[in-house]
């Protein structure tokens, strides 16, 4: 980012153009040989109100490194030579190559990060564990819980309920990048959207924030969309699908999966792993089933093509689930693991809506932004005739409330290590930790017959 933000009543955008965008890159660090350029933006953040204080951010800067080896070591360093204004030189380590014999060491996740104390132990202790890759499963900075003066609001509906529009105080947004600097700058970070990147503002603009800072492959996984994209690192398919806009099966992001999905080689990507940001199995009283109606529409699809891991997390705590397909155990199903603790500054999740009395209304489960209501009592189980179950449901196996990241470690085709790293354990110990275990033989998945092996892709850095 080139330029400091602006706030107030009377802001005057940058100019995008007034600065290039170049990356110097190289295999040596005192030989930076290669140079890419790539594009500038500014957005800004206004509201049709007196007394709100409008917002225009420094001119943030994209650019795109092709023809990058897989599992090589890069340095590079950015700015304008022209001024001249170059950053100091930075490295980072590309994906290994898309194989059934290659992964990333270590594989961070993450999710409601924000920007508080537990953020900073969060992120202290992931990077003590030294991931090659960071997925964040949404919540970023939780900017949209401050008001423009600066100050917080827990509860912006209680405070002003007749407000239309919601203030976001954007530098958050500065504050978290500056903060983060260190680790993305040398560890590749893929994010999804959360409900906390909504941010609506004047002429119902929404999640301008998230979709200008961030990069992502959507062009290269033929989504054409921030909101939901695909990628390799190593053998393993990440699918980030997102929430907060249409998942019917009639929407573009459905049809978008069904053609990503049919064109995942397990051959060369053996491990399938599908990231959102809201649950579908969370037995915590908060957010208790609202993701119903896109579970409804989108788990059979998944469930289909033999998906390996979801990771989710807007719920305040951690929980990882037995092996689950439409409430009932399936040795064929996904894991659902949630990690929705990162160091977020609202209320951690602690009661479950199956301790006595905690069982939720089912009519306060919708949530405005996912749409409809698909929450109803169970039909067969143990919660038949029932909103909740009366004891840890059986597709439970863990659940704790705490702060903290988990680290996956794919060891082959097969066999991937998960462990869930409390902030208060030390560097050899753990909270939750399994194995994982792919049955191919005994699971088969959907294919496309008509799949011809590709070249293989691997994550290319965008800066």
């Amino acid at each position: 980012m080139t330029g400091e933000s602006q706030i107030g009543e009377d802001i005057k955008p940058l100019d995008p153009n007034s600065v290039a965008s170049v990356v110097r890159y190289g295999s040596l660090r005192h030989t930076l040989s290669h140079e890419a350029t790539g594009y500038s933006l500014v957005y800004n953040q206004l509201y049709p109100f007196q007394g709100l204080q409008n917002y225009t951010s420094g001119i943030i800067h994209h650019v795109r490194l092709t023809g990058l080896e897989p599992g090589a070591q890069y340095y590079y360093q950015c700015g304008d030579p022209s001024i001249p204004a170059m950053s100091a030189v930075h490295a980072f380590k590309t994906m290994p190559i898309s194989s059934p014999q290659s992964y990333p060491n270590r594989i961070a996740i993450v999710g409601d990060l924000g920007l508080t104390y537990n953020t900073t132990s969060t992120i202290d202790h992931m990077s003590s564990n030294e991931p090659d890759l960071i997925v964040l499963v949404g919540d970023v900075t939780y900017a949209n819980l401050y008001l423009t003066n600066g100050t917080g609001s827990d509860c912006y509906s209680c405070s002003f309920p007749q407000t239309p529009i919601h203030e976001t105080y954007q530098p958050r947004w500065d504050y978290w990048g500056r903060f983060m600097e260190p680790v993305v700058s040398t560890i590749p970070l893929m994010v999804v959207e959360g409900n906390h990147e909504i941010e609506e503002q004047a002429e119902h603009k929404t999640f301008l924030s998230y979709s200008s800072r961030f990069a992502f492959p959507s062009v290269e996984s033929g989504s054409f969309s921030t909101f939901y994209y695909s990628f390799n690192a190593g053998g393993i398919h990440f699918i980030m699908l997102g929430a907060y806009i249409s998942y019917y099966k009639q929407g573009e992001q459905y049809k978008w999966l069904e053609r990503d999905l049919a064109s995942v080689d397990r051959t060369v990507t053996p491990w399938l792993i599908a990231t959102w940001h809201p649950p579908w199995y969370s037995t915590y009283k908060a957010h208790y089933r609202e993701a119903e109606c896109m579970r409804v529409e989108m788990e059979e699809l998944l469930y289909s093509y033999g998906v390996d891991v979801v990771f989710n997390g807007h719920v305040h705590a951690y929980e990882r689930s037995n092996r689950v397909y439409n409430f009932s155990l399936d040795s064929c199903a996904p894991l659902h693991i949630m990690v929705g603790d990162g160091g977020n500054r609202e209320k951690m999740a602690i009661k479950h809506a199956d301790d006595p009395g905690e069982c939720p209304d089912p009519l306060t489960t919708p949530d405005e932004y996912m749409g409809g209501f698909c929450a109803f009592n169970f039909t067969t189980g143990p919660a038949a005739g029932k909103f909740c179950w009366d004891r840890q449901p059986d597709f439970s196996a863990y659940r704790e409330s705490s702060f903290g990241h988990g680290i996956l470690e794919v060891k082959n085709e097969t066999h991937a290590l998960w462990t869930w790293h409390r902030n208060q354990d030390t560097y050899n110990s753990a909270g939750d930790q399994i194995y994982i275990v792919r049955q191919p033989d005994k699971c088969p998945v959907r294919t496309n017959p008509a799949l011809k092996s590709k070249a293989p892709r691997h994550l290319l850095r965008d800066i």
